[in-house]
């Protein structure tokens, strides 16, 4: 994987598009508008600057990945193709019943999340496949052919079809392909025995209807993106980032754009972890923050926390069960709509109320001078001194700080009698605390301690509110490395091929049966396997292995991790030995003379992880030079204080910042409020930890 000498990563946005250039371990970066109507546009600009800043053709690229919020932004928006759902007699509902729980239970007046698809979009067949993927009802080929006939007329771009137990007998659903195929070859296909091959109809159909939705514009946007590459004379393969950490082929990703969902972020995961290896960390809060969204990952011994179901667009207070579950393998983090671009606006209770609707890059917030006339939180940062109008992204965007002042006292200053300044600090902390409460929610979630923790922050607008996210939460040391401004794209470098197989077959520890599960292991190893050759014909492939596991009767599992002679010699003492051990550190004690029960088989294959460098930590010397100082509000104190300005790439090792202070580069600029001190690292990390 890391024969290509000279490699490209390109990181779509809601707002920025983020490019980063390696020519033998040298990095050079930019950060362009997004382009919403072609965002392959944004790349090729991106891909030209740094090409140029690096004195080498695209024509040299000898590798690009990729990674996008498009998918993402789709399922959030709405704005997906015209989709239908074919599936089980009696089953036509379930998307929209969803489960029994309540993520408010006592309010009386909840509001759930509408369904993808509305009724009429969905359809039904007369089969059934039991549990045990026993044909109960055959489906009958000529009542597939009329429902097809009758569905034609609707013109459907793309249909998703999801039968009961698909993920145990796929027979019915692969007659239904065929047929669509032979009746309507234009119309795009998703099965949920080959999109998501697990048990729980709910998150099952949701999410191969989540395929179904996006197909088309991914598959469209992907194949202009190939051809605009090998227009500008770039001969070279394109990767996808996953949503699972990991690196597929550009034709996997347009069959399956779900994995697709949250690539962004898991790359910024990825490059979070990557730092925590190279200082030995064992517990990190990555924290990425872009002009869309804000996104916090919980990262234990160097690897991200994984999942199997990741919520798309919570819509209540963070919680679980207020989002669309999209049941894949994904990096576990909570994002809020919360970036740069987010607007904010004064609600029926007098109270300002930030995202999650965005300015995005067209028009942008009110600085940018564009045609925004709404206060986003850039507006904020730049009227409450954390930003420099004339340098912001290098120089390349002059902002219009009168513009952020007429915006935020129109919005809030009016209603609330507030002036510029004050509405500023208003919609600044309430930015901060939303995040630090999702923080704060996800940590619970995860029975975690946060003052445990070590923040790594990263992404364009992250280290303008980092340190006080840290003030809020308890947290005493920080890191922002290098290249932050564009951490995601850096991170699908650091990425592995990888593909994670799974499937679901209930198997009691009472019937346990090695035969079965050796070879059952062992198709989702190849299935894996398959995939990272397609990537990557010659690389040596680790394979991970896992299992879930609960006692008869509960609701959900847990993940048990086994190691290669574990799984390919199965044991029932050892599977039980194994759930015991993290069941007990999970709820505190086992549960005697219970059965054990697997409802959910995967493996992960993946090429090896990049070898890091571990860094010591550097001997404190002398302050870094002031190049100036301005005027920045410490919200901590309720007050603005003349701040030093230091120059990031003019700071040696070991120089130190206090602050109250604003540590500058192109892409991104680091506060440094009054109770945080900051020291340069060997390898250009800037160190921040609370004063003593």
């Amino acid at each position: 994987m890391r024969e290509n000498s000279i490699r490209l990563g390109a990181d779509i946005g809601g707002t920025f598009t983020d490019v980063v250039l390696e020519v033998d371990g040298t990095q050079y970066s930019t950060k362009v508008l997004t382009t919403y109507s072609a965002p392959e546009d944004a790349i090729i600009d991106g891909m030209h600057q740094v090409c140029k800043k690096a004195s080498i053709s695209p024509s040299d690229i000898g590798q690009i990945i990729h990674g996008t919020t498009l998918a993402t932004n789709a399922l959030i928006e709405r704005r997906g193709a015209k989709t239908a759902l074919i599936t089980t007699k009696g089953f036509r509902d379930v998307i929209e019943m969803r489960t029994e729980s309540r993520f408010e239970q006592y309010d009386l007046n909840l509001n759930l999340p509408e369904p993808l698809l509305p009724r009429q979009r969905r359809y039904v067949l007369e089969e059934r496949v039991d549990a045990k993927g026993d044909i109960l009802i055959a489906l009958k080929r000529k009542e597939v052919e009329a429902l097809i006939d009758d569905m034609a007329l609707a013109n459907y771009e793309s249909i998703a079809v999801g039968m009961m137990h698909s993920y145990l007998n796929d027979a019915h659903e692969k007659m239904v392909r065929d047929v669509i195929a032979e009746k309507l070859p234009n119309t795009m296909v998703s099965l949920s025995s080959e999109v998501s091959p697990q048990m729980r109809e709910y998150e099952r159909f949701n999410t191969v209807v989540a395929n179904a939705y996006i197909k088309p514009l991914m598959k469209s946007y992907l194949g202009r993106l190939k051809g605009r590459m090998g227009d500008e004379g770039v001969d070279c393969n394109i990767f996808l980032m996953h949503s699972g950490g990991g690196i597929i082929s550009l034709e996997n990703a347009a069959e399956f754009p779900v994995r697709l969902v949250e690539s962004g972020p898991a790359g910024g995961a990825v490059f979070a972890a990557n730092i925590a290896a190279r200082y030995g960390l064992e517990k990190v809060l990555s924290f990425d923050m872009g002009g869309t969204t804000a996104k916090i990952c919980l990262i234990k011994n160097q690897t991200p926390k994984t999942s199997r179901v990741f919520e798309v667009a919570r819509t209540y207070r963070f919680k679980k069960g207020s989002g669309m579950p999209i049941s894949i393998p994904v990096i576990d983090m909570v994002e809020i709509g919360a970036g740069g671009g987010s607007l904010a606006h004064v609600d029926a209770m007098r109270q300002i109320r930030v995202g999650p609707e965005s300015a995005g890059s067209e028009p942008g917030p009110a600085c940018y001078g564009r045609g925004g006339d709404k206060p986003a939180v850039t507006d904020a940062d730049l009227v409450l001194g954390k930003l420099d109008p004339d340098n912001f992204a290098g120089g390349s965007i002059r902002l219009d700080a009168s513009g952020s002042s007429d915006a935020l006292e129109a919005v809030l200053g009016k209603t609330l009698d507030m002036d510029a300044q004050t509405a500023a600090f208003g919609l600044a902390e309430v930015v901060d605390e939303n995040m630090a409460n999702a923080a704060r929610v996800h940590a619970v979630e995860n029975g975690e301690d946060l003052s445990e923790y070590t923040m790594i922050a990263f992404g364009g607008a992250a280290p303008l509110h980092a340190a006080r996210l840290c003030e809020k939460l308890g947290v005493d040391r920080m890191l922002v490395p290098t290249g932050a401004g564009v951490g995601s794209a850096i991170g699908f470098l650091r990425a592995p091929f990888s593909f994670e197989a799974n499937r679901s077959v209930y198997m009691r520890l009472s019937d346990f049966d090695p035969d079965r599960i050796r070879s059952l292991l062992a198709d989702l190893k190849n299935e894996a396997t398959g995939f990272v050759r397609n990537c990557d014909a010659t690389a040596d492939i680790l394979s991970n292995y896992k299992v879930y596991m609960r006692y008869s009767g509960q609701g959900w599992e847990i993940p048990i991790e086994l190691t290669e002679e574990q799984a390919m010699n199965p044991d029932a003492d050892t599977f039980l030995e194994l759930f015991e051990a993290d069941y007990t550190t999970l709820f505190g004690r086992p549960v005697a003379g219970m059965d054990v029960e697997i409802t959910v088989w995967a493996v992960n294959a993946t090429t090896p992880p990049e070898s890091v460098e571990r860094f010591c930590d550097a001997s404190e010397g002398k302050p870094a030079a002031v190049s100036s100082t301005r005027n920045i509000f410490d919200p901590a104190l309720g007050k603005s204080l003349e701040a030093s300005i230091v120059l990031r790439n003019e700071m040696q090792t070991g120089q130190t910042v206090c602050g109250p202070a604003a540590i500058t580069e192109d892409e991104t600029t680091i506060i440094l409020p009054s109770s945080r001190r900051a020291i340069r690292q060997a390898d250009g990390c800037i160190d921040v930890m609370r004063k003593n």
